[in-house]
């Protein structure tokens, strides 16, 4: 999904890197896969490169890690892009969310997921996705310890830890654009402005016919938009 933004960004001069979360992608799980540890791995990515003065730019539950962690490390926090998540305490978990979340039916789940099921999902949801893209996102699920580290991951996605974080994305004082799909039905839009009326100085920009799977739907629009904030960053 970051190939074209992280392109877009370097073409423009600067450093884009897009860690490759345990599990996903080329990586081995790195199990409990619980969101906690994926911040620390977050962490260790972030001052393993010596990156500083960082603009974060996050997706789904790339949000949700993303976001802790820049609330955990300030100093390190420069801007904030942030599509189609959520960080809401009081955050409700959509319908196959929540299968996966209970005992029982997660694995049931698990065992019946197929790459033919996935991609069929995958294009009703995203009219912008390959079937390379496609075969990217199976990964994450084409094991049996990546599927559990999946199950794992959002069976520590209790909302209410979000609880000692709520004002703390206002409080970096950092410069925030917020970017979403107008049709999103996993995270929808009135999520984006309920972040951008918590965060004060905040852009929203809602792309008309995008979905869940905004980098994809609209991806031309999204690299322009995420440029453009990044060049307004050095002025």
């Amino acid at each position: 999904m970051w190939r074209e933004p992280i392109e877009a960004l370097a073409g423009a001069g600067w450093r884009a890197v897009a860690p490759d979360l345990p599990g996903f992608g080329d990586s081995e799980a790195d199990r409990p896969g619980t969101w906690e540890r994926h911040i620390e791995t977050l962490e260790r990515f972030r001052s393993g490169l010596g990156l500083e003065n960082v603009l974060l730019a996050v997706h789904d539950w790339g949000g949700l890690i993303g976001l802790r962690w820049a609330c955990d490390h300030p100093e390190a926090v420069r801007a904030l892009a942030v599509s189609d998540s959520g960080f809401f305490a009081d955050g409700q978990w959509h319908g196959m969310a929540q299968t996966m979340r209970t005992e029982g039916e997660g694995e049931q789940f698990m065992e019946n997921v197929s790459r033919e099921l996935l991609g069929t999902v995958l294009g009703q949801l995203s009219a912008g996705m390959t079937e390379e893209d496609h075969d990217a996102c199976w990964k994450c699920l084409s094991t049996p310890d990546r599927r559990a580290a999946m199950l794992e991951m959002y069976r520590s996605g209790d909302f209410e830890k979000l609880e000692p974080y709520q004002g703390k994305l206002a409080a970096l004082g950092v410069p925030t654009k917020i970017i979403w799909g107008e049709e999103d039905e996993f995270a929808p839009v009135a999520g984006a402005h309920r972040l951008a009326n918590e965060i004060p100085g905040a852009e929203i920009v809602v792309i008309e016919g995008a979905r869940h799977f905004v980098v994809e739907d609209a991806t031309e629009r999204y690299c322009a938009e995420l440029v453009a904030f990044a060049a307004s960053l050095a002025d």
